[in-house]
């Protein structure tokens, strides 16, 4: 072991260690006392966000050095705006039920033993992103709130901005009195550091993976601790023969480029070939016309010269940006085999007046998100009223979809007898 690999295992070692014993405080601490931490952490970003924007303008700096595009570089801008919604974020989270302590079931045996099923922290959570610094933010409150330590390791690019945001929460744990270490973050851009991270089975109970796919097949193939699997969101939208074509018009541009640089954003558009030439050539105009390129196949590129010609790559393709991939499908049965085939899981949507359409779309299509009549941008915890998310799981193990402060909790049964002994 080199001296820099010695450097970086006492490192996360240390971390895993503080992150342990914060754990046990916090499985015990008062939801009172968290959510008293969440408030004064969003005080801190409103009474600091001067500073924070400062951290950032330094990150966007080097990351335009770096030449990262436009979609990415909007990921990782924090404007008045965004540290305000962060804020917000943490004060709608403070504002949850706790999870932490809740009986979710109760019984009584024949032999007279009450059982409970009783919702517990998971424990020390170790969240891996890239570029997006509110996800400091978010994955810190929600681990906060559902009683776990969370340790942070956050994309070289957001390093300055998510070191601001952070010490934002440190100020509310220390107002609420609660250990400074239940939010960590490995102060480093080193990528061996991930490597050492992942081998803490010791102190780390679960891994979030959130980023591209490049990163979730890392953390897949050398993490010895489980996952919460975030994969690529390479989301579809389907628009049925009986749609309407205002709707679809206005969802398939939604979707694909109110932000582009979204895991919600739809990457590939599937039509109905009987409806093609009748609903599609406005949905290319209002996606051309707002600078998206459109990667189509032959029927649609017969419908507008403007579209260039897709590749097998471009239906398994998250692209993050301004471009997306447009197939026409023999109805739906054609559409789900696509969705099944070239998706990731994560999120799709149908846009049809057909109920029973959308009842066979809801029921079949096997994602973690399935969407009638709705922009697939929706795919996110705060819109489905969870304050935050720390991720979209894709994996179907503990967690599906938006994972919030209930899905990072898991159970323990208490068992009260009055002196029974098995036969």
């Amino acid at each position: 072991m080199t001296g820099t690999e010695q450097t970086f295992k006492d490192l996360l070692e240390t971390l895993g260690k503080n992150a342990k014993m914060a754990a046990r405080a916090l499985a015990v601490a008062s939801s009172e006392a968290k959510n008293l931490a969440l408030v004064k952490a969003a005080d801190a970003l409103r009474r600091r966000q001067k500073q924070i924007r400062s951290a950032n303008a330094k990150d966007m700096e080097l990351a335009k050095d770096k030449g990262l595009t436009e979609a990415l570089l909007d990921r990782l801008l924090l404007d008045e705006d965004r540290v305000e919604a962060m804020a917000q974020g943490l004060e709608e989270i403070a504002n949850l039920d706790d999870p932490v302590g809740t009986i979710t079931s109760e019984w009584d045996r024949p032999n007279g033993l009450v059982i409970q099923r009783k919702r517990v922290p998971l424990g020390v959570i170790g969240i891996i992103y890239e570029s997006r610094p509110n996800v400091t933010a978010d994955a810190g409150a929600l681990c906060l709130k559902a009683g776990n330590a969370a340790i942070l390791r956050g994309g070289s690019e957001s390093f300055h901005s998510s070191a601001a945001i952070l010490d934002c929460l440190l100020e509310g744990l220390r107002a609420a009195g609660l250990p400074e270490n239940a939010i960590q973050r490995i102060p480093t851009t080193d990528r061996a550091a991930v490597g050492e991270m992942l081998k803490l089975v010791d102190y780390i109970d679960v891994i979030v993976p959130r980023g591209g796919k490049s990163l979730v097949e890392r953390v897949t193939n050398e993490s010895k601790i489980p996952l919460f699997k975030h994969l690529e969101g390479i989301c579809h939208t389907y628009v049925a023969e009986d749609a309407d074509p205002d709707m679809a018009k206005n969802i398939v541009l939604n979707a694909k480029m109110r932000r582009t640089g979204i895991c919600g954003s739809t990457e590939t558009l599937l039509v109905d070939r009987a409806v093609a030439a009748q609903i599609l050539p406005a949905i290319l105009n209002g996606l051309i016309d707002a600078g998206c390129e459109v990667r189509g196949d032959l029927p649609t590129q017969a419908l507008d010269p403007r579209v260039v010609a897709a590749t097998e790559d471009d239906w398994k393709t998250e692209y993050l940006d301004a471009i997306i991939s447009v197939k026409t499908v023999a109805g739906i049965d054609e559409a789900i085999d696509h969705i099944a085939t070239h998706g990731s899981s994560h999120t799709e949507a149908i846009i049809t007046e057909n109920a029973v359409l959308a009842e066979t779309f809801l029921n079949r299509v096997d994602s973690a998100i399935v969407m009638v009549n709705a922009s697939t941008q929706y795919a996110d915890g705060g819109e489905f009223g969870m304050g935050a998310e720390i991720g979209i799981s894709t994996g179907k193990l503990h967690a599906r979809g938006p994972v919030g402060v209930e899905q990072l909790t898991s159970s323990k049964y208490l068992v009260r007898g009055t002196g029974q002994c098995r036969p």
